[in-house]
């Protein structure tokens, strides 16, 4: 059985802190989840094997692991969605024998780039969506899970959004509805912070105190140091993209949003509503992905794809071009660790053949 097949109700108590636990950062993309993920980072979670790089639209780096995005993408294709659906949730199960070799691939990749580590920290906003997979995954490996959801306006995530991939704004804000509502539902049963974005940039040791409480556990490595390295990292820069426009008066999905907005606002003050209201929500966007199906045509289908296939190959050369210019890195400083040894050497002989020449 997945989590696909199995009802959400309150999440059990908190395993012992000791207790090997994995950190997953979910919602929705440009929500603050590199931001939320570094900080956890630099507070003893453990990051995978293969990050994924900065660029020019995240220079500070996404802090994802490279690899099970691509899965991810992947995934989300073979179920006929991609990361940018607006109704790639509820989760799409394939057919049990391929959906058993999904999570057989999806198991060999965690363990890959965790290594056993006792607090793994995945953060892909595209797990918010395939929640049941990961969750299955995490079930089989007998890991807990602790989950971070940060929350930002959606007209400022769509913001973000028109200038990296000149998304449109209904669009935007309806694939915001989709990740914060996937994320929730399928975050229900664990112990999970949701947190403001803006509060972590202004005030992060009150949001990783909520984090902790909502958790049961200290974070495993919040040194003195660590928050010296936080308290770098959190700068003005990432503060951009401010919400112009009245969320409500968007067409389409307005008034869908303010009340998916208005309920993890409150969540983010720790005065939480039922969550029927999402429930509700979430069958209004199914019943729009059914109306709105039939208005997506093979073609754009087909460019959808082309599309994701070719961001998979940039995030590739962008990963072998990071670790090429690792590699430089390292190769120049044992060139010039050499250097210097036989610096050292010349520099005794030449001693040497002084002492011999003076007796």
């Amino acid at each position: 059985m997945t989590h696909a097949d199995r009802q959400p109700e309150d999440h059990p108590a908190a395993s012992s802190p000791a207790s090997r636990a994995a950190y997953l950062v979910l919602g929705m993309h440009r929500s603050g989840t590199s931001a939320i993920t570094q900080v956890l980072a630099l507070a003893g979670a453990s990051l995978p094997e293969n990050v994924m790089p900065g660029d020019e639209h995240n220079a500070k780096g996404y802090f994802e692991p490279w690899r099970i995005a691509v899965f991810n993408d992947q995934r989300l294709r073979a179920a006929g969605a991609a990361w940018d659906d607006p109704f790639a949730y509820p989760y799409r199960a394939l057919e049990p024998r391929e959906e058993k070799r999904w999570i057989t691939r999806a198991t060999d990749l965690f363990d890959e780039e965790f290594a056993g580590a006792r607090h793994p920290l995945m953060k892909d906003p595209r797990v918010s969506v395939l929640g049941p997979l990961w969750r299955t995954v995490l079930d089989d490996l007998g890991l807990a899970a602790r989950a971070v959801i940060p929350v930002r306006h959606p007209l400022e995530v769509a913001g973000s959004l028109a200038k990296r991939d000149g998304f449109p704004v209904e669009k935007s804000v309806l694939v915001w509805v989709t990740y914060m509502l996937a994320a929730e539902r399928y975050s229900r049963d664990m112990p999970r912070a949701i947190v403001p974005y803006d509060g972590l940039l202004t005030d992060w040791r009150g949001q990783v105190a909520r984090i902790e409480a909502a958790h049961g556990a200290p974070l495993p490595g919040l040194t003195p140091q660590a928050a010296k390295a936080i308290d770098s990292f959190l700068t003005k820069d990432l503060r951009h993209n401010a919400a112009s426009q009245n969320l409500g008066n968007i067409p389409h999905v307005g008034a869908l949003a303010v009340e998916v907005y208005d309920w993890f606002e409150a969540a983010a003050r720790d005065e939480p509503r039922p969550t029927e209201a999402l429930d509700a929500a979430a069958q209004r966007l199914e019943m729009m992905g059914r109306e709105m199906g039939v208005f997506v045509s093979p073609v754009t289908s087909d460019l959808a794809v082309a599309r994701a296939e070719l961001l998979e190959t940039r995030q590739i050369l962008a990963f072998e071009q990071s670790k090429l210019g690792a590699l430089d890195a390292e190769l120049a400083a044992q060139a010039a660790r050499i250097e210097d040894h036989l610096q050292r050497e010349k520099a005794i002989s030449d001693l040497l053949d002084q002492m011999l020449g003076d007796s």
